[in-house]
This record gives C-alpha cells, sequence and structure tokens, in this order.
C-alpha cells in the first residue's frame, strides 16, 4: 500500500485541494478529519468538525480514540486500497495518523505550497479566520447526514486533467460551518422546527387545519409528525402526500436539517 501525505498549516485549503492530488496520483482513498472517503462518499469515521472544542478535533483527527480508531482500521482492511492520501497539519501528525491506522509511513509528503499559491492560501486562511469555513471533500449529499442542522453548502470544483489525459473532472465537496469555531454555536430549536412544518403544512392546498407538529430529533436528522385536517372535496391520500413532500423541503432548506421521515395523519375533515 502506498501512503501519500498532504500537509499544511490550519485553514490554509487542504482539503479543498484533496481531490485534485487524488486525482493526479490516482489515489482511491482519502483520511481527512477523522473521516475515510472513497470516491467523494463518506464510508466511515466522524467528522473532526463536529467536536465541541479545538482539542477535541483535533485528537479526533488524530484517531486518539481507540474505538474511532479501529472502525476506521477495519475498513481499510475491507478495502486494501493501493493508494491512501492523509491529511495533516505537520509530519508528525501524519505519523500519528498513520500509526493510530496501522499503515506505513508516507512515501511522499506533498506542502500544500507546492498545489496552491501563496494568494490563494492566504484567501484560504482569512475565510476560515473571518467565516469560519472549512471544507469536506465529499458532496453535500453525503456530509449532510453527518452535518445534519449546520451550514452546508456545495462547492463544485472542476479540475482540468493534463493534455494527454481525457476531458475535465467536475468534483463537488462541501462547505462546512464547525461548532468549534470562533463566530459561536449554532443550533435550531425544536419549537423552531415545529412552527416551520406547521407553517410548510397550512400552505399546502387541501389543508384546512393543523394540529401541531411534533419533533424527535437525533445526530442524523429529525423526524417531524403532524395531525392536519383536510378540506371537503380533497383527496385525502393525494393532500397527505404533498404535504410530505412539501413539509420535507420546507425543513430542508430553511434550517439546513436531514429530515429522516414526516408522518402525517389526517385527524379532520374540514368544511370550511
Amino acid at each position: 500500500m502506498d501512503v501519500y501525505a498532504l500537509v499544511g498549516a490550519s485553514g490554509t485549503g487542504k482539503s479543498h485541494r484533496a481531490s485534485i492530488i487524488a486525482h493526479d496520483y490516482g489515489i482511491e482513498v482519502v483520511i481527512d478529519d477523522g473521516l475515510l472517503i472513497k470516491n467523494g462518499k463518506i464510508l466511515t469515521g466522524r467528522s473532526a468538525k463536529r467536536e465541541e472544542t479545538r482539542v477535541a478535533a483535533i485528537r479526533r483527527a488524530m484517531f486518539s480514540e481507540s474505538r474511532h480508531a479501529a472502525e476506521v482500521r477495519d475498513r481499510i482492511r475491507q478495502l486494501n486500497p493501493e493508494r491512501v492520501l492523509l491529511l495533516g497539519t505537520s509530519r508528525g501528525m501524519i505519523h500519528r495518523i498513520a500509526d493510530a491506522l496501522d499503515l506505513p509511513r508516507p512515501m511522499r509528503y506533498i506542502p500544500i505550497e507546492d498545489i496552491a499559491t501563496p494568494d490563494e492560501i492566504r484567501r484560504a486562511v482569512r475565510i476560515r479566520r473571518e467565516q469560519g469555513k472549512h471544507v469536506i471533500p465529499a458532496p453535500t449529499f453525503e456530509v449532510k447526514r453527518t452535518f445534519s442542522g449546520y451550514l452546508v453548502d456545495p462547492l463544485h470544483l472542476r479540475l482540468l486533467r493534463r493534455a494527454r489525459r481525457a476531458a475535465s473532472l467536475n468534483v463537488e465537496k462541501s462547505i462546512v460551518r464547525p461548532t468549534f469555531g470562533s463566530l459561536g454555536r449554532f443550533y435550531i430549536a425544536d419549537s423552531v422546527v415545529a412552527a416551520i412544518a406547521a407553517r410548510a403544512c397550512r400552505e399546502v392546498d387541501g389543508v384546512g387545519r393543523v394540529g401541531g407538529a411534533a419533533v424527535a430529533s437525533c445526530a442524523e436528522g429529525v423526524r417531524l409528525s403532524l395531525g392536519v385536517g383536510v378540506r371537503y372535496g380533497h383527496h385525502v391520500t393525494r393532500t397527505m402526500e404533498a404535504v410530505q413532500e412539501h413539509v420535507r423541503a420546507v425543513v430542508e432548506h430553511t434550517t439546513a436539517l436531514n429530515v429522516l421521515e414526516v408522518s402525517v395523519i389526517a385527524r379532520w375533515v374540514s368544511l370550511g
């Protein structure tokens, strides 16, 4: 197994450019901030960006917790990749990650300065400092389950292949704002989610009354339960399906929460 390392100070754009390195060197697996990522899909691990403090985030990124390290080690053995890319702030951090995951020391260390200009690095550091934004080298669809309720935005990158190779490659990444950032902690109370769901329910044609909304939260997202009244003359099943689709879309769009389930019960028939 060949191991590569992308090394650079925090906030200099390593995660943003990990896909470029993986593409150029034919690397199948990327280890970044506690996650094992293959072809843009998060296979296992826990993101350091979900930790409550910077110290806890560093420990998570270095796989200091034995159960976390064991999960990722086992998955690497199952995959048996030919090439792995490790991301770290120093060679020492890279070595600790490699040791925790039973990987050989890297055969090549790639400084961030080799693939990013000084202006690009300064811009990345400024964005991290002023906006608290971090990049995860995986599509928003993958990241959303891990970062339910946090600010998640897609970032599209077009990689230009070398002339002797095929056409360009489009890559999607995700921007998140972790909990340990200096801009403060962001969360959405269940009562607010319930109010948004109830408002969205009233916007559906055929709904005459909303009897309230219940919210059950977990790390992966939320489950919503609503009781509604259907106006006389409207098809009950079609109205309930429309409520499910609209409530899910509105809640996910306005809160960034991952809606796992929308349960709707028709409790009344409204004549008005």
